[in-house]
């Protein structure tokens, strides 16, 4: 490992031509990018324009004080080496692909007695892999396409939708099944190997092999139809369409079969995005975009991409990449990601007309990002100045807390984080109220805030705006949370959300509109219905409660389990008792004399949930 000066004329001499990875940084040693090199002086050299010694990427004339090699024994690991530390760095010009966590997905449970197409989300799968008896289709390019697929293949293969539970006490056949959609199994209407071949007959369609459902449902038609039989004809011929339907939903047939994905790009200044259209076996299986900002040259930044989606084992690597440009390093990225991996740079046929489709894909997705982002930036604008907040080339980093209480105990809450107006799902925290007791939502708000400040003041990351979910009261434990950890440049305001309040004359109520509290002395600002700030908050806000209601419900669950463990106590009881305490803690408070009066509750009974509840630990 090794340091080197950079600037703009920077001596590249001492560089070895081994491979390697190199790490730009700033003068404080924040890294800057990451990058790889089956040649590293090589590499390091295309960073400058020309004879006069300029360095072509912007950022690096701007910010670069140095730049730092390792050395490898090999372009793969040289490959390995960047991925980890870009995880480790997460430099601020590389490529982080975060929209693409999970697939639409049709799944099978080939273990149940009567197998259900499932409509699902699952991370990383490819089309008809089996996971113990399971099988998964797909992925969808989205929901609609999947519930269409869904629909029509039920009217072709008429397999149960419902639940176990449905399944296991139904006494007579549903609706779907009398119009044709359902074969009843739920009543014995067909028995267990006819409905294996129902499933297996629709992993066939899902799979895209239709040729022989499709001859039997045409033949059964044509005699119908030659007996006259026109009602049962045209049944067969809607059948027929769904099929074709169903697998067209999944996407079109090139006439090459062959794995290959199609990378379509657009750039606008810094914003860039590429769509990529995932072809498999003939059909299109993935249509996805994904958005990054970046400086780099578009072969530089192509070269990126392709490590970003297909290093480290990200996803199957197909026979062949369609791409607008050539990469720096091709022949190392072909090497590295596939050995009989083909990029492809069309100039005229089918693959070009298939990136053409990608390209307009890649434009009209940026297009409507940028315009969403340039409503965001208005509204960020307008906010700042609400709040009195600067507002410079960088948008501020806003942070929202809520309190959620758990039934008067074990309270919690939670942060979310927005960048730009775009919720920043690294920095969401969860946390569990440890030094309040009881329900005390004005501590818990003082504690949350000042341990997130205090965190944040520790490892340089605090936002530039904190919005407390709550009024005047609330917003004075945040101001005491914030001088206790001396964050004093943080500003904080509170939303209270509107209220309906008696008229002068008491004879009606009339609704307020969402306040701002600036301080927790000053008037609240009401907030026009319709303005952008107003809009945004909201939108914050309430992403801070979805986030903190499901840690409440991840944590209820948790809390119930202590009255179901306890022998003698079941759904009712529970019930009956949570009614009548408000909360586990006034169940464990309550005597035993208190309990035994409960319904059903006998003395021998309320003895031993009092000394359960006590029990240390």
């Amino acid at each position: 490992m090794s340091d080197h000066a950079w600037g703009p004329d920077p001596d590249l001499s001492a560089i070895s031509e081994r491979p390697g990875v190199y790490l730009f940084r700033n003068a404080k040693g924040r890294v800057l990018y990451v990058g790889k090199a089956r040649n590293l002086k090589s590499r390091l050299s295309t960073y400058r324009a020309g004879g006069d010694g300029r360095v072509n990427v912007r950022f690096l004339e701007r910010d670069a004080a140095n730049v730092e090699t390792i050395l490898t024994r090999t372009e793969q690991e040289a490959l390995l080496l960047e991925d980890a530390l870009i995880k480790q760095y997460r430099p601020p010009h590389n490529v982080r692909l975060k929209d693409d966590k999970s697939f639409l997905m049709i799944r099978i449970d080939l273990d149940e007695r009567f197998p259900r197409l499932k409509f699902v989300r699952a991370h990383h799968p490819k089309e008809g892999k089996k996971k113990g008896r399971t099988r998964f289709f797909g992925p969808y390019a989205s929901t609609k396409a999947v519930r269409g697929t869904l629909a029509d293949l039920h009217r072709v293969v008429p397999l149960r939708d419902c639940t176990d539970q449905v399944l296991n006490h139904r006494s007579r056949p549903c609706l779907k099944h009398q119009i044709g959609l359902c074969s009843a199994p739920c009543v014995d209407g067909i028995d267990e190997e006819a409905y294996a071949g129902l499933v297996e007959r629709a992993m066939r369609v899902l799979s895209g092999d239709i040729r022989e459902l499709e001859e039997d449902l045409d033949g059964r038609m044509q005699r119908a139809s030659e007996r006259r039989e026109f009602e049962l004809a045209a049944g067969f011929r809607d059948r027929l369409q769904a099929l074709r339907r169903t697998v067209e939903q999944q996407g079109v047939r090139p006439g090459l079969k062959v794995d290959r994905d199609v990378l379509g790009w657009a750039r606008s200044g810094e914003d860039a995005l590429c769509h990529r259209l995932a072809f498999r076996s003939g059909r299109l299986t993935e249509s996805r975009a994904h958005h990054f900002r970046s400086e780099l040259a578009d072969e530089e930044l192509m070269h990126n991409v392709l490590t970003a989606l297909y290093g480290s084992g990200r996803r199957e690597v197909p026979q062949e990449i369609v791409i607008p440009c050539r990469p720096v390093d091709r022949l190392l990225l072909e090497a590295t990601l596939g050995e009989n991996l083909d990029l492809v740079v069309p100039g005229k046929g089918e693959r070009k007309r298939m990136l053409d489709l990608a390209g307009e894909n890649a434009r009209s997705e940026l297009a409507r990002r940028l315009a969403s982002e340039g409503a965001d930036r208005e509204a960020l604008e307008k906010l700042a100045r609400l709040v009195d907040l600067p507002f410079g080339e960088t948008p501020p980093v806003i942070d929202c807390f809520d309190i959620s209480n758990l039934q008067g105990s074990h309270i919690v809450a939670s942060r979310v984080r927005f960048r730009c107006g775009i919720a920043d799902r690294g920095g969401y925290r969860r946390f569990r109220v440890r030094d309040v007791e009881g329900q005390d939502d004005f501590a818990s708000m003082q504690e949350v805030v000042g341990r997130s400040l205090r965190r944040g003041m520790k490892e340089g990351d605090l936002p530039d705006l904190v919005v407390i979910d709550g009024g005047a009261a609330q917003l004075a434990s945040a101001f005491k949370a914030r001088e206790d950890a001396g964050a004093f440049e943080v500003r904080i305001v509170g939303l209270a959300k509107a209220r309906r309040e008696r008229n002068v004359k008491g004879k009606r109520k009339e609704r307020t509109e969402e306040r701002l509290f600036l301080t927790p002395e000053s008037e609240a600002l009401e907030l026009p219905r319709h303005s952008a700030a107003r809009h945004l908050l909201e939108r914050i806000r309430d992403e801070a409660h979805r986030f903190a209601i499901t840690y409440h419900r991840k944590e209820r669950g948790k809390i119930r389990s202590q009255l179901d463990s306890i022998p003698g106590v079941g759904p009712t009881k529970r019930k009956a008792l949570l009614k009548r305490f408000g909360s586990v803690v006034g169940v464990k408070e309550a005597s035993v004399e208190e309990l035994a009066r409960i319904p059903g509750i006998s003395d021998e009974l309320a003895k031993a949930i009092h000394e359960y509840l006590l029990k240390p630990g």
